[in-house]
């Protein structure tokens, strides 16, 4: 496991693709990184521990990040810091699989966003 390759599950893959019928976003990496900031703004821990990440919906670690790589690695270590977690590769690839995933999920079953507009004013709530 590492953060090379990002990949997701069936489940998350059917969220995201009715999210970005819905919204308009056309991106899944823009979408998965409103996910990520959302599942790490929550301070519980991801109740999800392991996820069968089957689908065929994958992207490489620079096409999720972009130009924020070290903002969204920066964030990764102080979760996993914050969680107790070994600040190692695969916790860290983990971090990011559980909160993706715990993200998409908040995404997917928060009805009020059916816009971009939403999407935008759910951060600020």
């Amino acid at each position: 496991m590492s953060l090379d390759t990002i990949r997701l599950s069936q489940p998350a893959r059917d969220q995201l693709v009715w999210l970005k019928r819905t919204t308009g976003i056309k991106n899944w990496n823009v979408l998965c990184r409103w996910a990520l900031a959302m599942s790490l703004r929550e301070p519980s821990t991801p109740l999800i521990k392991e996820i069968v990440t089957d689908s065929n919906v994958e992207m490489s670690w620079k096409t999720f990040a972009g130009s924020y790589g070290d903002i969204y690695l920066a964030l990764l270590r102080q979760r996993c810091a914050a969680d107790g977690e070994p600040l190692t590769d695969e916790s860290l690839s983990r971090a990011l699989t559980i909160h993706l995933h715990r993200g998409i999920g908040y995404l997917a079953g928060n009805e009020d966003i059916r816009t971009i507009r939403e999407l935008v004013g759910s951060a600020c709530e």
